[in-house]
């Protein structure tokens, strides 16, 4: 069998992806304001389940652009995550991107405590006085963690896009987010997700900032 490559300028390919992408969503119908989001995920995995498996909270999308035209920065659980996010492109508006995840005092208070690092890493950003989005792809003890927080009334942040992966409480800890009625969200119910996944929901909305402009 002959086997053809499609001729694609590496100038084009992201733009090739994406209308294929399109191509192959035919009819489906998504949530008005979220399509750049959901292909960009589809973009990020080749997993078409993003169609079903994305919740958005009511008005998410406009409340998370409103926060990162307002200088909110984000916060992540692994470097992975931190290094996939446009840090140039927030810093147009003045946000930064923070992991704790490998600081010292993170690794002590952990320790000291008996949890998770991402656990102390979710306390430590409760300290940050400043706009905050939470982008969670890996650890469901982030997730748990900053659900407390905000129950505690010790965080409000503007967004969580909470996208773990994996098999342990991973399920639960969203349903936890899912249940927040006064934090925004972005939440992929089930098991799947991960840092890449959180770092491309940020990235898409950014870029959404630019086609506002």
């Amino acid at each position: 069998m002959k086997i053809e490559l499609e001729q694609v300028k590496p100038a084009e390919i992201e733009k090739r992806s994406f209308e294929i992408i399109t191509e192959e969503l035919g009819d489906t119908i998504l949530i008005p304001g979220t399509e750049p989001i959901v292909k960009r995920c589809i973009h990020t995995s080749a997993d078409f389940d993003y169609v079903d498996n994305l919740v958005f909270s009511d008005h998410v999308v406009e409340r998370a652009l409103k926060a990162l035209r307002g200088g909110a920065s984000i916060v992540t659980d692994t470097q992975m995550g931190k290094s996939g996010i446009n840090k140039k492109k927030l810093a147009e508006y003045g946000g930064h991107v923070y992991c704790f995840m490998s600081d010292e005092d993170v690794a002590e208070a952990a320790k000291k405590g008996g949890t998770t690092r991402a656990q102390a890493s979710m306390d430590k950003a409760a300290g940050l006085s400043e706009k905050l989005i939470f982008a969670i792809g890996n650890a469901p003890t982030a997730l748990v963690r900053l659900y407390e927080l905000i129950k505690e009334g010790k965080i409000n942040p503007e967004l969580i896009i909470g996208v773990p992966v994996g098999f342990v409480n991973v399920v639960q800890s969203k349903e936890l987010i899912l249940g927040l009625k006064d934090t925004p969200y972005i939440v992929a119910k089930g098991r799947k997700g991960g840092s890449n996944i959180a770092a491309c929901i940020c990235n898409a909305l950014l870029y959404m900032l630019d086609q506002e402009a």
